[in-house]
């Protein structure tokens, strides 16, 4: 309950480079007939490269300029950044980073979806497979930035940490870095990132 409460004060207070994410919000603020603009660069003079409409929800905060005013959000293929007062943290959840998170990498492409506590499911382009179970992201001890989860008997284990992450494809930037281990046909190593998903 303290740790919540903490995480709940942090939240509330300006985003800085140390401030816990990713994390989901929601666009205020901003009137019907307006959007927020997202920037190339932190600054309000930066070309816009694109926009969110004034009822946006779910939108993923991947870090925070080191005034803390702006956050660097992705929009289509690429990676800008919107004025930080113009969006509002959703509350904490019950579990760790978010309910559902969407995993993935290349060569070979793969995804990984997660719903925490519930199901996982493993897409390639030439198959799509339920993994027997999926647990809840579990703290590693001592550190506040990485968890793992477990997909049940032959579901393998994932590692995910909070960093930035590329996919080498587009200029998206993510906030979390997944190693999953997945030992089907013998024990792979799949390496990629994962961006918060909406429930």
């Amino acid at each position: 309950m303290r740790a919540l409460a903490a995480l709940l004060c942090l939240l509330a207070a300006p985003l800085s480079a140390q401030t816990v994410l990713p994390w989901l919000h929601d666009v205020t603020g901003v009137a019907a007939d307006d959007e927020l603009n997202i920037r190339q660069a932190p600054s309000a003079s930066a070309p816009a490269i694109g926009a969110l409409p004034p009822d946006a929800t779910n939108v993923e905060v991947i870090a925070a300029d080191s005034s803390g005013k702006w956050a660097q959000v992705n929009v289509g293929e690429t990676s800008g950044w919107a004025a930080l007062r113009f969006l509002a943290p959703q509350e904490p959840g019950d579990y760790a980073l978010h309910r559902t998170l969407d995993c993935s990498g290349t060569e070979p492409f793969w995804t990984l979806r997660i719903t925490q506590g519930q199901s996982a499911e493993w897409i390639t382009p030439e198959e799509r497979e339920a993994l027997p179970s999926a647990g809840t992201l579990t703290p590693a001890f001592g550190r506040i930035d990485r968890y793992f989860i477990g997909f049940g008997e032959g579901g393998g284990t994932a590692i995910i940490r909070r960093a930035m992450c590329s996919d080498d494809m587009t200029d998206r930037a993510y906030g979390l870095e997944i190693d999953y281990l997945f030992d089907r046909d013998g024990p792979t190593l799949y390496t990629g990132c994962c961006s918060l998903a909406p429930g």
